[in-house]
């Protein structure tokens, strides 16, 4: 697996593309993979504050639930609703079209403290 370079990392996998003052949040492959099959994503409710490094939502496998760390700090101001219905495309396609939630950034800043795709793929033995 390859990590699109546009996107920035997190130790506990996760994903961030920035557009604008606006992040998409999303987990990386190697997640969904050691998750194994997704049945359930438990999102927030827009509007609400998201801080960096801490949990806002989890994901459930058929084998464990696991948090969702957020890898800015922000407001939520965009949800993926087709995860609600169809949460097995997490496993389909963790960087493209089954992001997580979009943050307004606070402080852009923080994008600074997270891997690179080659850190990323260092980090997880790649």
């Amino acid at each position: 697996m390859t990590y699109p370079e546009n996107l920035k990392y997190t130790k506990e996998h996760e994903w961030v593309s920035v557009e604008g003052d606006t992040g998409t949040v999303g987990i990386t492959y190697h997640a969904q993979k050691e998750l194994g099959d997704i049945v359930y994503v438990d999102l927030p409710k827009l509007g609400a504050a998201v801080e960096a490094g801490k949990s806002f939502g989890s994901v459930e496998s058929v084998k464990a639930v696991s948090d969702i760390y957020s890898p800015v700090t922000g407001e939520i101001v965009g949800i993926n609703s087709l995860l609600a219905e169809a949460p097995e495309k997490l496993n389909e396609d963790p960087h493209g079209a089954a992001w997580l939630v979009k943050i307004k950034l606070a402080s852009p800043a923080e994008l600074d403290a997270l891997l690179s795709a080659a850190e990323y793929e260092a980090y997880i033995g790649g």
